[in-house]
């Protein structure tokens, strides 16, 4: 077939292909679309000489209107700092009282708070702060060392069981596992320690459990089970339980005993930004607690 040979219905050229009886016309390119390419090759033309655009050998191409994004950014970066520096310095010297009773602080609270904890804290403690097995609820007012503005910011800046040289120390003794108590003496605990949150359990099994938690723990929980936050030991009375108040779990925790750990923030994050992120939590408890 000739590619001079014309479709009869519509009188365009063919293009001389075939396929099971169906002819190829040869149609042009609607002109939209050369309209088209030429508004974007005349727009790259354009792009070219005014914006920086061609890698050379050790720079580019400056453009007429000599913008450069790093040098952009770079100062974004600059006023940012220099803002940040001016409310982190009033966030540094108040109380967390007054940051929160304040509305422009406490703005700031709102926006960067979130953000500092999600990038840090929010892996262990969830991303609501409610904590998990073995990481705490940052939220519940239960707090191992003491929930005060001054402690939570010495908690994060030295750790739990962290390299750090102030860290924070505690460690509870695997009772069971050490062979410092029987498995018998060990259940007997656990009914005594969930009957002090409110579980019933026989009256002769919790007296029997309070003979061996008056021998063996209450030099870090205290006569009445309510904790030492001086030793971060936590309150058995309470009914808040960082690895589960059920009596598998605390048997494991008696058993094999528990030692939690936090990283130290010091080299990472800056006083000012260990105190948002406690700020932040005080607030999101107290709304918590409403």
């Amino acid at each position: 077939m000739s590619v001079k040979d014309r479709d009869p219905l519509t009188g365009h050229q063919t293009t001389g292909h075939e396929w099971n009886g169906i002819t190829e016309l040869n149609t042009r390119v609607p002109r939209v679309v050369w309209f088209f390419i030429l508004v974007t090759h005349l727009w790259a033309l354009a792009v070219w000489v005014l914006l920086p655009a061609w890698p050379l050998v050790t720079t580019s191409t400056k453009g007429i209107l000599g913008l450069d994004q790093r040098e952009e950014v770079a100062k974004k970066v600059v006023a940012a700092n220099s803002d940040r520096a001016v409310w982190g310095e009033r966030i540094k010297s108040l109380s967390a009282d007054e940051i929160l009773g304040d509305p422009e602080l406490f703005a700031r609270i709102s926006d960067t708070g979130p953000q500092l904890f999600g990038d840090n804290c929010a892996g262990c403690h969830g991303a609501q702060a409610t904590g998990g097995p073995g990481f705490p609820n940052l939220i519940d007012g239960a707090w191992l060392w003491g929930g005060d503005t001054d402690t939570v910011m010495e908690t994060l800046r030295v750790g739990i069981n962290a390299p750090h040289p102030d860290t924070r120390w505690a460690q509870m003794p695997a009772f069971g596992r050490d062979g410092l108590l029987p498995r018998n003496d060990i259940r007997m605990v656990v009914d005594y320690v969930q009957s002090l949150s409110g579980v019933k359990s026989p009256a002769d099994t919790i007296a029997a459990g309070a003979e061996i938690f008056a021998t063996n723990c209450t030099s870090c929980h205290g006569n009445d089970g309510t904790g030492n936050p001086d030793a971060g030991a936590p309150d058995l009375s309470d009914g808040f339980w960082i690895y589960g108040g059920d009596d598998e779990a605390m048997f494991r925790t008696i058993w094999g005993g528990r030692q939690g750990w936090m990283p130290a923030w010091e080299d990472r994050l800056t006083e000012t930004e260990r105190k948002i992120i406690t700020v932040y939590l005080q607030h999101v408890r107290q709304d918590t607690v409403k």
